[in-house]
């Protein structure tokens, strides 16, 4: 099934609480996001406000949302902010069943899980799993 590029792109408005007058969620979340498979773009467009694009096949703004969520950052629950977020949340669920994608349930786990395998740390270790269960 080929879906056209104005179907499967989004660009989203995330916009966040604030807080603390020193705070930049946006840039914090923009970091955060380039590296999720399936956002094209991130960019803040103030410090609490990020304007965010990705591919509606491989994610979509809920997983998105829930993974900020889960990163600790504020998103913005005024009346208008959540009226708008389950008008996006009901329209691409809709889209992405009628298109065969199925929202995993465990999208927020694999995101993180993502992110850690990108980034480079030390934990990893290069012996073989047997060794690394010989006592």
């Amino acid at each position: 099934m080929d879906i056209p590029e104005s179907d499967r792109i989004k660009r989203r408005q995330i916009n966040f609480r604030d807080l603390h007058p020193e705070r930049n969620d946006a840039r914090t979340a923009a970091d955060f996001l380039t590296a999720v498979e399936g956002v094209l773009t991130a960019e803040p467009h103030a410090p609490i406000v990020l304007n965010v694009s990705y591919d509606l096949t491989r994610t979509c703004l809920q997983e998105l949302e829930e993974a900020l969520h889960e990163l600790g950052l504020h998103l913005d629950n005024g009346l208008l902010f959540r009226l708008r977020r389950a008008l996006y949340y009901y329209t691409e669920d809709t889209f992405r069943e009628n298109a065969g994608f199925k929202r995993d349930s465990n999208c927020t786990k694999r995101v993180f899980a993502k992110r850690y395998e990108a980034l480079e740390h030390g934990c990893r270790d290069p012996r073989p799993e047997h060794w690394r269960r010989y006592l």
